[in-house]
């Protein structure tokens, strides 16, 4: 494809004004010496940099970066060797510099060595300014991913998300998480009729990987505040900012990084509104190490990452996925990649030359060369591309040479970087975390209201239970002080008898006997009077008998 004039590097014209020439990209000659460019039109249309290591594909992501960078357009890189962030400073003069400076004709268009807006993140807040997200904003399918569980633990993590999102209760950080898990265990009876039933046992493994996932560091990059996007939209002195990822680290753990990744992309995807074709892209999004993302990933993650590639470019966003083979790309999603870039690869064995025929066989067949025989022979910065055409149909393949970066080859100081991030405007707004009520300060409040709530209960029955028992002693005490009344009060009642009898009896015998002498006195001497004193006393007695019943 042939272009016009050079247009990543900045040309004087019109009283020192910076312009690009016809509106295209150049950022390769090919070996009859012409101008190998990309559309801006057409880099929505997303593209594959592929390539053996050492091959250069560090240096064509820089210069492509560089080249979206100068037309205003906003880029993200992750830097996983650690040499993207030289971005940031001028490049410095060499021998090799100047050679490839003589090679490409760039002092006639006024190429200079320049660095281009930057900004660090990390999500370890290590070398880059804090970057996070929340837990809700993560969502169970690549949470899932992270924490390495099997489809039945996904399914269980996606119910725990529907009970989060239906009990109003928001998953911030992993400690809401871990809240949210317990609180479902403890109450599995009550949710399983409505979400279904769940295993301890799942909800346990999927707990321990929480708490893996935390000891790695999750526990920094789950939070708020969470990274808003739009804040990668930025441009400073007209050129698109570059969002650097430190990934050093965080490629040590694939998973997390790959899904990382998906996760901004998902992101911009449902951010950004509907604007079909533009005359250049709103972003490009370079996904370098791709085929971490692949690796061991279900068919529903594989089915959700073709599907955000094929509708993103409708955003105006650009995806370059950058790997060591293009095999390492699902069929689904290499089939979006339009524009591509071929570094050299390496056949060994059997398997290595089928990969690089299927390579060879995706470019259009340029009779100039061999293009299988051409890939394998390609020495470092050397590439066979196909871009696409103004009518949208790739250009066949060109044999080419990329063009050398304007900004810095290499890492750059622990102090230069420091400033840099201390020196953005979105510094202070992600550097202090916070911590908003969420999940597990709810339950944690829940919990202790249901505590107190429980204590008071077991405090209410034990006081009842005790006013049982001691009104029970009174009524038992009452009782038997009754009872003991009562024989008071019968033995007061038999008494009083007795005496009334004892003392009827005595009045009774006396008035008795005198009747009874009376009497007897009439019959007659001495033994009338006994006679008749005792027959009277007898009868005395017998009528007070009767009359005090007894």
């Amino acid at each position: 494809m042939r272009s016009g004039r050079k247009q990543t590097y900045s040309v004087l014209c019109d009283g020192g004004d910076k312009v690009y020439k016809d509106g295209k990209i150049w950022l390769a000659l090919n070996d009859a010496g012409e101008e190998i460019c990309l559309l801006p039109g057409k880099a929505n249309r997303h593209g594959l940099v592929a390539g053996a290591t050492g091959t250069g594909k560090t240096v064509t992501l820089k210069v492509m970066a560089e080249a979206f960078s100068d037309m205003g357009v906003p880029v993200f890189l992750a830097d996983v060797k650690g040499d993207i962030a030289g971005m940031m400073a001028p490049g410095e003069d060499s021998e090799n510099m100047r050679a490839r400076i003589e090679r490409f004709g760039l002092a006639q268009y006024g190429f200079s060595y320049q660095g281009y807006p930057v900004t660090f993140w990390d999500i370890y807040g290590e070398k880059g300014i804090q970057l996070r997200t929340t837990v809700s904003e993560m969502g169970p399918l690549l949470l899932a991913r992270i924490l390495k569980l099997n489809e039945l633990q996904t399914n269980i993590l996606t119910i725990i998300f529907k009970i989060a999102d239906d009990d109003g209760l928001l998953l911030i950080d992993l400690k809401d998480l871990k809240a949210m898990l317990n609180h479902v265990n403890e109450n599995r009876k009550d949710y399983e009729a409505l979400y279904g039933k769940m295993s301890p046992a799942s909800i346990a493994a999927i707990l321990r990987a929480v708490v893996a996932l935390e000891i790695d560091g999750g526990e920094t990059f789950f939070g708020e505040p969470g990274l808003n996007i739009r804040d990668w939209l930025a441009a400073e002195g007209g050129k698109g900012m570059i969002n650097i990822l430190d990934s050093e680290s965080l490629i040590n753990n694939g998973r997390l990084y790959s899904t990382f990744l998906l996760w901004l992309l998902s992101e911009l995807f449902e951010m950004l509104p509907e604007v079909g074709d533009l005359s250049k892209p709103k972003m490009v999004f370079f996904f370098d190490e791709a085929h971490l993302l692949f690796n061991d990933a279900p068919k529903v993650l594989i089915e959700k990452i073709e599907q955000v590639v094929k509708l993103i470019r409708s955003k105006g966003v650009g995806v370059y996925f950058c790997t060591q083979n293009p095999r390492d790309i699902p069929d689904g999603v290499l089939a979006q990649l339009s524009n591509r870039v071929q570094h050299g690869l390496r056949a060994y064995t059997p398997a290595d030359q089928k990969a690089v025929k299927a390579a060879a066989e995706s470019f259009r067949v340029n009779p100039a060369f061999n293009t299988f025989d051409t890939i394998l022979g390609l020495g470092t910065g050397e590439a066979v591309v196909s871009f696409l055409q103004e009518d949208g149909t790739p250009s066949i393949a060109q044999k080419v040479s990329i063009l050398p970066p304007q900004s810095r080859m290499g890492a750059v100081t622990d102090y230069e970087r420091d400033q840099k991030i201390k020196e953005s405007i979105l510094y202070g707004k992600y550097a202090e975390a916070v911590d908003p009520e969420s999940a597990y300060e709810i339950l944690l409040r829940l919990g202790i209201e249901k505590e107190a709530a429980l204590a008071r209960a077991k405090e209410e029955a034990e006081a009842a239970k005790q006013r049982a028992k001691e009104e029970a002693e009174a009524a038992k005490q009452q009782a038997k002080e009754a009872a003991a009344a009562a024989r008071e009060a019968e033995k007061e009642a038999l008494a009083k008898k007795r005496a009334a009898k004892s003392i009827g009896g005595t009045v009774a015998g006396t008035v008795g006997r005198e009747v009874g002498k009376t009497v007897g006195g009439t019959i007659g001497g001495k033994f009338g009077k006994t006679l008749g004193g005792n027959l009277g006393s007898s009868l005395g007695r017998g009528i007070l008998n009767t009359l005090f019943g007894g």
